[in-house]
């Protein structure tokens, strides 16, 4: 029995937003020998329709097609708001399953009212502008995907591949998941509670030497990382070292190496039932004091809330994994 996954344009998509998630489910095919996912590219009227790169794709219109699941495309927002792609999403998601988003599609979604009083993520650069607009919706700007009962949104760009291997997932099993990010030389697969931005990414050393030192930070966190061990790793002075840093990050080693052990000890926490001691002692904090001293530095509420957020939201999304439909 296959799928039918229909993917809605509007005027100025992304294109990316649409080839990594149909990658994932052209992979998903190929290795299970049959084609569980059938995939229709839909829109207001069918026809054609101009992405953002001046790709133009041949659609159908959307209330011709009855499509199992929905897959609003990113893009500019300002087309995607339009009158006739709102009228015409909530007709298709009403006859849908489930309905899906990828990076700013979440706009039309709200839109269209089917995020209000949902949790929804977008890309982050829009998180705020989505909450102000559409107040209604639970905004978390710092997750890679969101699954609330029938309904899916992703953060920009390639988080719209971690959210179609999570339906793979979901409908196939863990193995057929991981065989197609192995397929498409990806992560198998960022968690949906992942933060879109990594701590050692926001830090954006410009040399490589910095970088490196970064690396070794992070594949060591349960080490003591004295100034001198991340030194020698950068193969630079102590002093040198030091101000490079500085300079580079706009913090300090220590702030830094901090930061990165409260991002491996949120993973953990919501990954697992560690004791958070254990947890601590894991990522490299002396104590638990420790930690929810450098938690409530780096996120404003100590690990025992971290907890619990996760635990309710993943009590959240396994009761979402029945797929409720959205038909009245």
């Amino acid at each position: 029995m296959s799928t039918l996954m229909a993917f809605y344009l509007c005027e100025g998509y992304q294109l990316l937003d649409l080839a990594g998630p149909m990658a994932a489910l052209e992979a998903a095919n190929r290795l299970l020998d049959y084609e569980s996912y059938r995939i229709e590219l839909i829109s207001k009227g069918g026809g054609a329709v101009l992405g953002h790169v001046a790709t133009q794709l041949t659609t159908h219109a959307a209330t011709s097609v009855i499509a199992d699941t929905v897959v609003v495309v990113g893009g500019r927002i300002d087309p995607m708001l339009e009158l006739g792609n709102v009228t015409a999403i909530q007709q298709t998601a009403g006859a849908a399953v489930s309905v899906a988003s990828i990076c700013t599609g979440a706009f039309l979604l709200a839109a269209a009212g089917l995020l209000d009083n949902r949790r929804a993520t977008t890309h982050w650069q829009f998180a705020q502008a989505l909450q102000e607009r559409y107040p209604l919706v639970k905004v978390d700007a710092d997750r890679i995907f969101i699954n609330d009962g029938p309904i899916w949104t992703s953060a920009g760009m390639t988080a719209g591949i971690d959210l179609m291997l999570a339906r793979i997932e979901l409908d196939h099993g863990p193995e057929l998941a991981k065989a197609v990010s192995r397929e498409l030389v990806v992560y198998h697969r960022r968690p949906g509670g992942q933060s879109q931005y990594a701590a050692i990414s926001q830090m954006e050393p410009q040399t490589d030497r910095i970088r490196k030192a970064l690396t070794f930070a992070r594949d060591h966190l349960s080490d003591p990382l004295s100034i001198e061990r991340l030194a020698d790793a950068a193969c630079l002075s102590v002093r040198q070292f030091g101000r490079l840093f500085r300079k580079e990050t706009g913090e300090t080693p220590a702030r830094a190496i901090e930061r990165l052990r409260c991002e491996a000890a949120r993973l953990r926490l919501r990954d697992g039932h560690e004791p958070i001691s254990v947890v601590a002692r894991a990522v490299g904090f002396s104590d638990p004091e420790r930690m929810r001293c450098a938690f409530i530095r780096s996120y404003g509420y100590p690990p025992q809330t971290q907890r619990r957020l996760e635990r309710s939201l993943v009590t959240e999304d396994d009761g979402s994994t029945c797929w409720p439909p959205l038909r009245s």
